[in-house]
């Protein structure tokens, strides 16, 4: 099938049809299994439509649906639009108990063809209330749904000691939010570009 402008068949049908293999076989390797759909940009909405269709589907046979999770990855336009067009998605997953995936600031380096690598370093950090801005807009629909914040992580493979790692500020964020909601940590937080990192800084973003 041809990805058409605007409608992509091939990659909903490649995303289904992986998925749906993964649910067959797991069972042989007697492990639990976590179906995720990784990056998707406001051009490929499309994939992410045909994804959630194939969801509600599974769903209304089978009581779950066929993804566990799916990310949008709409870092490269505006924080409002960013959130809203996140929050959109939400509402339509939280149904199912899906999880959603999220990135607010920019991660650096190379990855799916977008090309980070040239962006000022001061937009490869995200802000306590940049962060924030997406618990108010989220949070109120489902609490599974997690983000992907900027704090000088980069995508691709880089040498120990490239990468200006600030996990520091992953705690900062925590707490700002902690504050104005009471409740401790309440955020979800998925770590991009680990490569390059150094161990300290990864087990300081861990904790």
């Amino acid at each position: 099938l041809p990805n058409e402008k605007g409608v992509l068949q091939a990659s909903i049908l490649g995303a289904v049809v992986g998925a749906h293999y993964v649910r067959n076989v797991a069972p042989a390797y007697g492990i639990p299994v976590f179906v995720h759909s990784d990056h998707c940009a406001k051009k490929l909405l499309p994939w992410f439509d045909g994804m959630l269709e194939a969801d509600e589907s599974f769903f209304k046979a089978h009581g779950e649906p066929l993804f566990s999770s799916h990310m949008l990855d709409l870092s490269e336009e505006p924080d409002e639009e960013n959130i809203e067009i996140c929050a959109k998605y939400f509402k339509r997953m939280a149904p199912m108990s899906l999880i959603l995936e999220m990135e607010i600031g920019i991660t650096g380096g190379v990855e799916d063809g977008v090309d980070n690598s040239g962006v000022s370093k001061e937009k490869l950090y995200s802000t306590p209330e940049d962060v924030y801005k997406v618990w108010e807009g989220l949070a109120p629909i489902s609490e599974k749904f997690t983000i992907a914040a900027a704090f000088g992580n980069v995508h691709g493979v880089y040498k120990a000691g490239n990468v200006k790692l600030q996990p520091h500020l992953l705690g900062t964020f925590q707490k700002f939010c902690a504050e104005k909601v009471g409740k401790d940590k309440p955020y979800f937080f998925v770590f991009h570009g680990g490569s390059g990192s150094e161990k300290a800084d990864i087990a300081t973003a861990l904790a």
